[in-house]
């Protein structure tokens, strides 16, 4: 029965991992096999191969048919070059010690290769690695710019939004200068209050003391019905003594003396208006002065406010 070396997957989904085995033609895939030289993973780059050198070499040499991926990974490893050399010491073409160096040769041309692919792939790494880095960079920057640029604005919008609300300050001092330029006014008018209330009084005094005349009529009505009352009794006195010559005379005296006696008082009725006057006028001031004060306060309080 021909014998094969071939490869059984293993590994998980979308990630194999291959065996290296030797195993009957007929046998399936992944079923029962002769024996395992190595092992093979196509995940990493660039894939890694573990085999056995020596075992691959006796099986080539017993007449084991590789596959084409099998094929492939020998030849990588150096298997068929090997076995290359040694067939051309079987037919005497050169000697074990030539075959031995040509194949040492080969594979330090194979190492270099391999190492310059290598260190090509991981330049590249690490030069894709800086341009991300670089552009990380530069999107940071970007972001950083654009950042400091919306402080900017939001601190701008700020200062416009301070300054409007410090502009009401500005706008009730103009109401302050309204009431202001109205408060000289009632200044004035205060003023003239007090001048008014400081002239009523000696204008009162002066209007008593000139005119004292005017303002003693009730006491000139009085005057008046007293001479009558002095004048009808007079004629009834004269009367009863003509009647009674001897008999009522003392009673005509003592009316006399009390027509006398109202005579005498009707000057102190005459003054009693005059201050009763003056008293009311200095009231009615109090009272405009004190009506004054309290408009002034209440203006104040206004101001305040």
């Amino acid at each position: 029965m021909p014998v094969k070396i071939r490869l059984t997957r293993q590994g998980r989904k979308k990630k194999p991992i291959y065996h290296i085995v030797i195993a009957d033609s007929r046998a399936p895939r992944d079923g029962k096999f002769i024996e395992r030289l190595g092992l093979f993973n196509p995940n990493t780059n660039p894939a890694t191969i573990d085999l056995n050198f020596d075992k691959a070499l006796d099986w080539l040499q017993k007449g084991a048919q590789p596959t084409d991926t099998c094929r492939a990974i020998l030849s990588q490893k150096g298997v068929l070059m090997k076995k290359h050399l040694l067939e051309g010491v079987k037919k005497g073409a050169f000697s074990i010690e030539e075959a031995n160096t040509r194949f040492d040769k080969w594979i330090k041309e194979k190492e270099a290769a391999l190492n310059a692919a290598v260190s090509k792939l991981q330049k590249a790494k690490d030069d894709e690695a800086k341009k991300r880095l670089e552009n990380e960079t530069k999107i940071k920057e970007t972001i950083a710019q654009e950042v400091a640029k919306k402080k900017a604005a939001a601190a701008k919008d700020e200062a416009e939004e301070a300054a409007p609300e410090e502009t009401p300050v500005a706008e009730v001092p103009q109401e302050a200068v309204e009431s202001v330029e109205e408060t000289p006014a009632a200044e004035d008018k205060q003023e003239e209050n007090a001048e008014v209330t400081e002239e009523t009084p000696a204008a009162e005094d002066q209007q008593v003391a000139e005119k004292p005349v005017e303002e003693t009529p009730a006491a000139e009505d009085k005057q008046e019905e007293s001479a009558k009352v002095t004048e009808e009794t007079l004629a009834a006195e004269d009367q009863q003594v003509a009647e009674k010559p001897v008999e009522e005379t003392p009673a005509a005296e003592v009316q006399k003396e009390e027509v006398a006696e109202a005579e005498e008082e009707t000057p102190v009725a005459e003054e009693q208006p005059a201050e009763a006057q003056s008293k009311n006028v200095a009231e009615t001031a109090e009272e405009s002065s004190e009506t004054a004060a309290e408009d002034n306060s209440n203006e104040e309080e206004k101001k305040d406010s």
